[in-house]
């Protein structure tokens, strides 16, 4: 009975550019420890075969010590790894994969399926049908070949693809390299493997997308999984169980602030979160100024506690109450001013009103925190 992990878009080399230059390097290196992680549990579970369904890389551009700590990072799996090329990766006449082989860092148990020939491993019992992308974007469907491909009888036929099922992804996907919905039915196949959707989702039956092992934008369809799929014989029914093995969830968090005890539900929810997350947190509604100081403690707290840590507070109102007023002693002037600057927020220069108390009761903090010091 073979078995397999079924998985794709490693995109080994991305580059997280908008994040701090620390959680920018520990995402990208988590792309790398989750092939190690799926080379670990290849070896645990004793599948016949990893496949790779497209973008390993993320870049033809990818330095040569990226290139070799990849094939480096699949050492924990000593069987067949098949690895074909995606849109990110498109197998050009010269490309990742051509430098890849010139370094010599592609090891005996790496296949790269690069051209549409059939892969036998007979002893095994299973042969593979690959779809490589020989370009970023292409308008015919590169699995058509699979309906007349010549496979040796009894044996358990896996196709190898990277693109958008028709009908199904084509909004959503990052190419819009075709395949067609029945292509398992019209070529016979045992099992689809698909790549380039982030997320997991089936098909059908025998048609899967594995998605990113290492969840890599902020969208809920379920990415940060392998697949391992049993399929007992010719013919029969894959059985697909779908194995966690991400680090890093990515969950957006929208909040509305209104009164006091939204900002205690509020870290409640944040220390709620696995700690290994990458929030983005948007905030809407108001708060006074003593709040806008627990706030900021509490983002602090988390931003230490999260992997990353991003918050938008362009939507947040900062109101002056009386209780503020009375707590930073602003009478005279400062309290008019800060009379002034809460009505003028409603006016045209809201931002700037909104940007000056948050200065001046900055300020005003920092003043009474030093004379208690004292």
């Amino acid at each position: 009975m073979p078995r397999f992990l079924h998985t794709a878009d490693w995109q080994i080399g991305r580059q997280y550019s908008k994040f701090a230059p620390d959680d920018a390097v520990a995402l990208a290196e988590a792309r790398l420890t989750a092939v190690e992680r799926i080379a670990e549990l290849a070896d645990q579970e004793a599948v016949d075969a990893v496949l790779v369904a497209g973008d390993v890389f993320d870049a033809q551009t990818v330095s040569d010590r990226t290139i070799r700590r990849l094939f480096n990072a699949m050492a924990a799996y000593t069987g067949p790894w098949l690895l074909i090329s995606g849109n990110h990766d498109a197998a050009l006449a010269e490309s990742v994969w051509t430098r890849a082989q010139r370094l010599g860092a592609v090891p005996d148990n790496a296949h790269l399926a690069l051209a549409p020939d059939v892969l036998e491993f007979i002893e095994a019992g299973f042969v593979v049908l690959p779809a490589p992308l020989t370009q970023r974007h292409t308008q015919p469907d590169l699995t058509n070949w699979f309906d007349r491909a010549e496979t040796p009888a009894g044996l358990v036929c896996i196709g190898l693809a990277h693109g958008s099922i028709q009908g199904v992804l084509a909004e959503d996907v990052d190419s819009p390299n075709p395949i067609a919905a029945d292509r398992a039915a019209t070529a016979q196949l045992d099992y689809l493997a698909l790549g380039d959707w982030h997320g997991t989702k089936r098909i059908n039956a025998r048609t899967w997308y594995s998605g990113t092992p290492e969840q890599d934008r902020f969208k809920g369809n379920d990415p940060g999984n392998v697949l391992l799929v049993d399929i007992p014989e010719a013919g029969a029914e894959p059985r697909v169980d779908v194995r966690a093995i991400g680090q890093h969830p990515w969950i957006q968090m929208t909040e509305r602030l209104t009164v006091s005890s939204d900002l205690d539900q509020l870290v409640t929810k944040l220390k709620q979160q696995p700690e290994k997350a990458v929030v983005a947190l948007r905030l809407e509604g108001e708060i006074s100024l003593l709040g806008k100081q627990q706030l900021e403690d509490t983002l602090s707290v988390a931003e230490a506690r999260f992997r990353s840590l991003g918050y938008d507070l362009s939507d947040l109102r900062l109101l002056a109450t009386e209780e503020d007023i009375a707590a930073l002693h602003a009478d005279g002037y400062v309290g008019q001013l800060i009379n002034e600057l809460r009505d003028e927020q409603e006016g045209d220069d809201g931002e700037a009103a909104r940007d000056a108390m948050a200065i001046l009761a900055s300020m005003l903090l920092e003043k009474q925190a030093r004379g208690g010091g004292e």
